[in-house]
């Protein structure tokens, strides 16, 4: 985890040195997550959760080129049901369908493309893609005891969406984790990585 925090200072300390000629704006961020933990093995059933995120979401842009970076600093609920039940090491000890909470503070720095030559059709909507790692720390998780978890994680994260009249912004997104989020104590190599569908709505100033 350590060498991946180190690469987001070194990443943040270069785009910091372009500052001066781009334009940079931020604001508020909503949204809803649909969470799913991908065991190595499917030894239990998973259900998906919902949860949500909110924050500070940062764009900066590159004026005439199209090209920037977004990031900003978020509160993110991730997390999913596990049917510990189904397996006799677990229910033995009377676990049955438990429902695993992760509260992540999640840190994104994404490579953004947007289109910004329209014929002024860009003043009213524009799509835009992006992508890139994004880095959760865990501030918070469900008291089950057969699990223990990790400290942080890091995912990969793809996603698009547009822009309307150069304020509102309404972005889908998928993050697959690259590091494990939890493991179960009894089992050793049965350890989950966080997939996450996130759809935000966040408003420029």
């Amino acid at each position: 985890m350590k060498k991946y925090i180190l690469a987001l200072v070194v990443l943040l300390g270069l785009v910091g040195s372009y500052n001066a000629s781009a334009q940079f704006r931020y604001g508020p961020m909503l949204g809803m997550t649909l969470s799913d933990l991908k065991f190595k093995q499917d030894l239990i059933t998973v259900d998906k959760g919902t949860g949500f995120s909110a924050g500070l979401a940062t764009e900066m842009m590159f004026p005439g080129i199209g090209f920037g970076m977004s990031s900003g600093i978020f509160y993110e609920m991730r997390g999913a049901t596990l049917h510990l039940g189904e397996k006799k090491v677990w229910a033995s000890q009377g676990y049955g369908n438990e429902r695993t909470y992760l509260h992540y503070i999640e840190i994104p720095v994404h490579l953004r493309f947007k289109w910004t030559r329209m014929a002024g059709v860009e003043d009213y909507w524009a799509p835009f893609v992006f992508g890139g790692p994004t880095f959760s720390i865990l501030a918070g998780h469900s008291d089950i005891k057969a699990l223990k978890y990790a400290y942080g994680e890091v995912g990969l994260t793809v996603g698009g969406g547009f822009e309307l009249f150069k304020r509102w912004q309404i972005q889908c997104s998928y993050t697959w984790g690259v590091t494990y989020s939890e493991k179960t104590k009894l089992l050793d190599d049965f350890s989950a990585k966080n997939r996450t569908l996130d759809v935000r709505v966040a408003y420029f100033f």
